[in-house]
């Protein structure tokens, strides 16, 4: 059997974990052959590949970023988009799709499976860990350390020049990064997009903050609004899955505070960096896992399924049902972290 493997969506550390792992099982156990496609659907649309052995893939684990490249491309918004995949999959040889992405990469594989027989595996990538049916997804822990680790650093300078510092880390639609590494790096206000803030509320928790001889840390989520308000962008432009590019919210809450506290307000936009660089031991872990099972199921004709971490456990789960909805901050947990704000 010849399989496909394929990187969609924003780039993500441990992704070459994943590659690395399909590739050394399936050819070691299975004697498969494998086709890189490059720049995710984009490079199936347009039959863009590259050959993946097992010296192709060795050194790669601890690297950041995807060895095979990446995009947005919908293959839907593209003309004869299926006709032409179809085409190019028979051209290869290539008889299964292992499919390395998040909501948009993997609702292509779910779509391309059920509606057009298209054999397809997904393995679940993002550093938002928004995917409902997995626990978690590789590069979220890694984004987390960066997060925490920028939050640590600016508590030194926040506290030298006395100033308000806030902290835009991603985010669209839910704010896990923003959670846990607000919490770990000690922030003072923590804004995600499943709770509307009050700005009044916001700038009482700076004063407080003040008052007790500290400077405040605010870490707020790209995606996180205010109540009386809507997602503040800079570029209301948008991809081929619809979605517009976020970035503003932090220097909009910075003028904010500043203005209605009289405090100094600076602005730290992490943006890319969360997704730069070497994967954690975590991600590599998850990611190596996820790419043996990932395998596993090609093997088993088990298409239409992703791989899936439950407690400790790698399951499988219908790519359709773990795109169907986001997977956001219950309201109790972000309530339990509220007792350290302002």
């Amino acid at each position: 059997m010849k399989v496909g493997v394929l990187t969609g969506g924003g780039d993500c550390p441990g992704l070459n974990a994943v590659i690395r792992a399909v590739v050394r099982k399936g050819v070691q156990e299975y004697a498969y052959d494998f086709t890189g496609f490059k720049d995710g659907w984009r490079g199936v649309v347009e039959g863009d590949t590259v050959p993946l052995s097992i010296p192709a893939v060795r050194g790669i684990l601890p690297r950041g970023g995807t060895i095979l490249g990446s995009s947005r491309t919908n293959p839907f918004k593209q003309e004869d988009g299926v006709r032409r995949i179809k085409e190019n999959l028979a051209k290869y040889e290539v008889e299964a799709l292992v499919a390395i992405g998040g909501e948009d990469t993997l609702g292509v594989a779910a779509r391309l499976y059920e509606e057009f027989g298209i054999p397809c595996v997904g393995v679940p990538k993002t550093i938002d860990n928004d995917l409902s049916a997995t626990d978690y997804t590789f590069g979220f822990d890694t984004a987390v350390g960066i997060a925490t680790e920028a939050i640590d650093r600016l508590h030194t300078t926040a506290e030298s020049h006395m100033r308000v510092l806030v902290v835009e880390v991603m985010g669209r639609h839910a704010g896990w990064i923003a959670l846990h590494s607000g919490l770990a790096g000690g922030a003072n206000v923590i804004l995600i997009p499943e709770q509307r803030f009050d700005l009044d509320q916001v700038c009482a928790w700076v004063t407080s903050r003040f008052k007790a001889s500290y400077a405040p840390i605010v870490v707020v989520a790209e995606g996180a609004m205010p109540k009386d308000g809507e997602m503040v962008l800079k570029d209301a432009t948008t991809d081929s899955f619809g979605h517009v590019r976020l970035s503003g919210v932090g220097e909009w809450l910075a003028k904010e505070i500043e203005a209605r506290t009289g405090k100094e307000a600076r602005t730290t936009v992490l943006g890319h960096i969360q997704r730069g660089g070497t994967p954690s031991a975590f991600d590599r872990w998850l990611a190596t896992r996820f790419g043996l099972h990932a395998i596993e199921a090609v093997r088993d004709g088990d298409f239409g399924k992703m791989v899936a971490l439950k407690g400790t456990d790698i399951l499988r789960v219908p790519i359709a049902e773990a795109t169907a909805k986001l997977k956001t901050v219950d309201p109790a947990l972000y309530a339990e972290v509220g007792v350290f704000f302002g």
